[in-house]
């Protein structure tokens, strides 16, 4: 059985929609493992959300196109908190919450806390942003 059937029967048997490159490394070498996934990838099986970081795929109604089977959103706090990242509401979307704002927040912000993210998450045109709660100095940009 070729190592891309191995993973496939695996994430299909996985209740989770967000797996890490780190799920599947007792299935292989690095380099074999990246080939299978970048085939499955190319089968529409799994989308690629950012380095490491794959989700489930299913046939876009429109195009026809994989695309990820949970909201972005939804999947990018998954894989953070697979990451061991603590995720907390955005300060626009606490502020709507509490009723001191009747204007919705655009886009999908991610407060983080204490820990300033790099990493970039996203699928297509819809990319997560993150905001921590660290104070910036004056005049560092």
């Amino acid at each position: 059985m070729y190592l891309e059937d191995r993973l496939r029967i695996s994430i299909a048997k996985q209740m989770a929609d967000v797996f890490l490159r780190t799920d599947f490394a007792r299935f292989g070498s690095e380099a074999q493992v990246s080939r299978a996934l970048r085939k499955l990838v190319e089968g529409g099986v799994i989308v690629k959300l950012g380095v490491g970081v794959y989700a489930k795929a299913k046939r876009s109604a429109l195009s026809g196109q994989p695309i990820p089977t949970q909201p972005v959103e939804v999947l990018a706090e998954q894989a953070l908190t697979r990451m061991g990242v603590k995720i907390y509401p955005s300060r626009q979307a606490e502020r709507y919450n509490s009723g001191r704002t009747t204007q919705l927040p655009a886009g999908v912000v991610i407060n983080t806390g204490n820990r300033r993210i790099g990493r970039k998450l996203g699928f297509g045109k819809n990319t997560i942003q993150y905001e921590n709660n660290l104070k910036r100095t004056e005049g560092a940009y």
